[in-house]
């Protein structure tokens, strides 16, 4: 719309701009990728988290279904956001998609094709089930008596693209110091939901030492049958028992959990997987964003979220997590032995699971092929 300018900050959008940013981090050589995903609409509204950009993270495919969350922002924030896109865009490393991909011989026509093309494909895309669901939550959003918008405190948080450049990069640029000064902040309770958790050994301490400090920590990652990433869970294996030990508790999400919005396209009965990235302090500060707690995403991605201090948002997170943890995950545990286990339950009735519940051997052969691997930096 020629009133409109969208500004889409994701590299998953399945498209050139993608694949551009992929070739030049090739091109230079240097194990890193932006990874940060948000959408600005003429620096006034502003939607931060995970989700790419991808028909699976939106919940219209039928054989796949993501569970993600985002927020939405007006005011300040949208501007704020707007800003960090610029500083990408006027990078050093951001060249023109022609750089990198065949331009047509007479981009004129190319472009009135493409725009037919959308425009088709839009027009089909208005007569299905999806886009009448998402005209009622509009609808219903407008319609509704009290504002979905909370006004709250927030701290804007993101990696600069210099981060990965080690002749520029500096503690400065991290998102990672401002988001474990969050976590260090915790006094009673630290919930972390992190679809790709690998903590590594400085992890599992902190983690541990605030679990000994008489905050309670609570992780939820995806399971092994639930995992997009079969690889990331063998990194992430070793660190459940030492800190089960350390009194952590660690929550498993279900391949055949329920993911809001899968009834749509009819893809409730498609694997669940969790693709949030957010954590709760005392349920009153929020992160949600699109940072992993692994050591891509404190190392080599760039990543960005927003830190939101609300006690209403705070006590709804911790609401919907204690409403959903006992029937969409498995707990994980020690037995009298030692020995890990996990809890759930079927129609009802509690089950211990003695290995990965509802995994493959071929799952569990790679994934514990890579726990022997010396691969794990790389996770």
């Amino acid at each position: 719309h020629p009133n409109f300018e969208i500004r889409i900050f994701n590299p998953f959008n399945r498209g050139a701009a993608g694949k551009a940013w992929s070739a030049l981090t090739d091109l230079r050589r240097v194990n890193r990728r932006m990874h940060t995903k948000t959408f600005t609409v003429d620096n006034q509204v502003t939607s931060v988290g995970g989700r790419n950009i991808a028909a699976e993270y939106f919940g219209a495919r039928e054989d796949a279904k993501f569970g993600d969350l985002d927020v939405v922002g007006v005011g300040s924030v949208a501007g704020e956001v707007s800003g960090m896109f610029d500083s990408f865009w006027n990078h050093e490393t951001a060249l023109p998609v022609g750089a990198f991909a065949s331009m047509p011989d007479d981009p004129t026509s190319e472009l009135l094709r493409v725009r037919g093309r959308l425009e088709t494909s839009r027009e089909q895309i208005r007569q299905t089930k999806y886009a009448e669901a998402v005209v009622e939550t509009a609808l219903g959003f407008m319609a509704s008596d009290s504002s979905p918008l909370v006004w709250a405190p927030y701290q804007l948080v993101y990696d600069s693209p210099d981060k990965g450049i080690k002749s520029t990069s500096t503690p400065s640029v991290a998102i990672t110091p401002k988001l474990v000064d969050a976590l260090r902040g915790a006094q009673r309770e630290l919930i972390v939901v992190s679809p790709y958790f690998v903590p590594r050994k400085s992890g599992v301490e902190f983690f541990s030492a605030l679990q000994a400090s008489g905050v309670q920590v609570t992780i939820v990652t995806n399971s092994l049958a639930a995992n997009n990433q079969v690889t990331v869970h063998g990194g992430y294996a070793p660190s459940r028992k030492p800190l089960l030990e350390s009194g952590v508790r660690i929550f498993e999400v279900r391949p055949d959990a329920n993911v809001k919005g899968a009834e749509i396209v009819a893809a409730s009965g498609a694997k669940a997987t969790l693709h949030t990235k957010a954590f709760l302090v005392d349920r009153h500060s929020i992160f949600v964003g699109s940072f992993n707690f692994d050591p891509r995403s404190a190392n080599l991605n760039t990543e960005s979220g927003v830190i939101i201090e609300s006690k209403r948002l705070g006590e709804e997170f911790g609401d919907t997590f204690d409403r959903g943890i006992k029937l969409q995950t498995y707990e994980l545990f020690l037995n009298d032995a030692g020995k890990l286990r996990w809890r759930g339950f079927e129609d009802g009735r509690e089950v211990i699971y003695k290995k990965e519940p509802q995994s493959t051997w071929g799952q569990r052969f790679i994934a514990g092929l890579v726990r022997l691997l010396p691969v794990k930096s790389q996770l």
